[in-house]
């Protein structure tokens, strides 16, 4: 079995999940045939999953992320490429790369199980090991309607602990800081409206969900330290500065 080929099965582990199912629908209408897996992993069910897989997707938690890969990794068979769905690249490429001696790609879906309506649906890929690996995997992504882009692992973590680590935790520290102003609920304005709404499911729903990816992200104490630089000089007073950064996003448009 060939990894630089197309793929043409698929097993998806933790295909119960919201992720994991999206996947599961995706792939099989793109023409792969699939089969899932799910708890309890038991001998035989892992061996009837796994039998002629040529792309092994683990859609679990990062927590369980050692222990899945371990489980499974013998009844891969030979060439077979083993990924992952996870919102860190580092460990999770790490865990099965030891786990599993044969091809392995990390990738990450930048979107929820519910796709936003004009979203492009693009997924990072980041090769771990095996010639033609990735390659295969992003071809498959393409064919199934996403958009891969390829990535390292420390490029991504570094990207994602802005995207979603600082962000989680500026946000819980904007809200906690807010909390601490007598009367403040009588003075919401449009704009800080829409900021709790933005924050609503994070905090509500999302909220293990995103602490677990800040710890597990090995640049998250990095992004911090810069951050909080930067508040040092708003503290400072130096205000043009930092919006001067800030507008580099609308760059273009100027």
């Amino acid at each position: 079995m060939l990894p630089h080929r197309d793929i043409g099965r698929v097993a998806v582990v933790g295909a119960r999940g919201q992720m994991g199912a999206l996947f599961a629908r995706a792939l099989h209408k793109a023409g792969a045939e699939v089969s899932t897996l799910d708890r309890p992993y038991a001998d035989e069910a892992i061996a009837a999953a796994l039998a002629g897989a040529e792309l092994v997707i683990l859609s679990v938690p990062v927590t369980a992320m050692r222990e899945v890969a371990r489980r499974l990794a013998p009844h891969l068979a030979q060439g077979a490429i083993l990924s992952d769905l996870c919102s860190v690249k580092v460990h999770p490429l790490d865990q099965m790369l030891a786990a599993y001696h044969g091809p392995v790609v990390g990738t990450h879906p930048l979107f929820g199980p519910v796709i936003p309506e004009g979203f492009l649906p693009r997924v990072a890929v980041a090769p771990g090991r095996g010639e033609g690996a990735a390659e295969a995997v992003s071809r498959l992504l393409a064919r199934a309607g996403f958009e891969p882009f390829d990535s390292t692992a420390e490029e991504h973590d570094k990207a994602m602990s802005v995207v979603q680590g600082l962000n989680f935790i500026t946000t819980v520290a904007y809200l906690a800081t807010a909390r601490q102003t007598p009367g403040i609920e009588k003075f919401r304005t449009p704009s800080f409206e829409r900021r709790l709404d933005a924050a609503r499911k994070m905090l509500t729903q999302d909220r293990e969900l995103f602490q677990l990816i800040a710890e597990d992200n090995p640049f998250m104490q990095e992004t911090v330290r810069q951050f909080t630089a930067y508040l040092d000089i708003a503290a400072g007073g130096d205000l043009d500065l930092l919006s001067a950064r800030a507008s580099w996003w609308w760059r273009d448009s100027a």
